[in-house]
């Protein structure tokens, strides 16, 4: 319990100095939010009067605390650039509630294509690794040149590939036609397959390497050779021992891996003309629109925390020899 407590406390800390890092960020960013929103022709009137009804005439810090305790009772505020009509600005928490979805079940399509594809690769991998021969030198070498490169290669290029093999050659998909998934659920996900593919496929090749390289590690260790000596199968050793230990820093690579990709995967948003919580953000911060740039801030940074929390979690699962501290 007293675990729990600690990382409930250590959210809350974190979470307040982020949102104070971030609203003075932008009391020091120049630029006017109110020649933005009117543009250069307006009356001097008219941007004090747009300056009271926005609460920019008060000073910082009691802005900061009228935003946050709208945040605590679940009042986000209001889009400087976005609008319902003329008169009304719309509410960030139902800008944002239409673009979550999407960046959501993109990370969570990538995320699915990279554990079924990394962890079985890694395991094949350094099974090849750990033997003699010159046909497993070879599969050792050739899967090590094709991951290096996969990382290498940039995502917003990984994504242009994507789309010229997967959209105008093979015509499995249209570039740029994106399917709402209030419209055609099925649609969407197939749509979301290929832009979840850009992401995926250098973290596979970061993981598999990854996993390679700990289970080579733990084919090393004590354990390995007595339970060789006791007669165990070598499938057993490294299904039964060998993946289960080398799997433990894997976790928290992960854990990096799918808290960077719900946070938002900028650049492929942009390559595939998805309406996500990315690209919402780049939009939000060229137009100064601070109550969404904060508020996504703060997303961020509760799903870097969130995600981490669940990897200890995790660990004790996967190794009930760790004790809460």
């Amino acid at each position: 319990m007293k675990y729990f407590i600690k990382k409930i406390i250590t959210l809350i800390m974190t979470l307040f100095l982020v949102s104070v890092a971030a609203f003075l960020a932008f009391q020091i960013i120049p630029g006017d939010v109110v020649t933005t929103i009117l543009g250069t022709e307006a009356t001097p009137e008219r941007e004090e009067q747009l300056r009271e009804e926005l609460g920019l005439d008060k000073p910082p810090v009691v802005r900061y605390f009228n935003w946050a305790e709208d945040v605590l009772r679940g009042d986000l505020g209001r889009s400087y650039r976005y609008s319902k009509n003329m008169n009304e600005m719309m509410p960030v928490a139902e800008l944002i509630g239409d673009k979550l979805p999407v960046t959501l079940w993109l990370a969570a399509v990538a995320v699915f294509l990279i554990i079924l594809i990394s962890v079985p690769l890694g395991v094949l991998w350094a099974m090849s690794a750990s033997r003699s021969g010159r046909a497993a030198h070879f599969m050792d070498a050739f899967l090590g040149v094709i991951t290096q490169t996969t990382m290498a290669i940039p995502s917003f290029f990984l994504g242009i590939l994507v789309t010229y093999l997967f959209g105008i050659l093979f015509k499995l998909f249209v570039p740029g036609r994106y399917i709402s998934y209030q419209e055609d659920f099925a649609g969407f996900l197939g749509y979301l397959l290929f832009p979840a593919l850009s992401i995926a496929l250098p973290k596979i090749a970061m993981t598999a390497r990854f996993l390679r390289n700990s289970m080579l590690t733990e084919l090393k260790s004590d354990y390995v050779r007595t339970a060789y000596s006791k007669g165990c199968t070598r499938k057993r050793v490294m299904y039964g021992h060998v993946l289960r230990n080398a799997l433990m820093p894997v976790v928290t690579f992960l854990g990096m891996i799918i808290a960077e990709i719900v946070a938002g995967s900028i650049v492929i948003e942009q390559v595939f003309g998805l309406p996500g919580i990315g690209r919402l953000l780049i939009s939000s911060i060229n137009t100064r629109d601070f109550p969404v740039v904060e508020i996504l801030i703060l997303y961020i940074t509760f799903v870097v925390i969130l995600v981490y929390f669940l990897v200890d979690i995790l660990y004790r699962v996967i190794d009930p020899r760790i004790s809460e501290k």
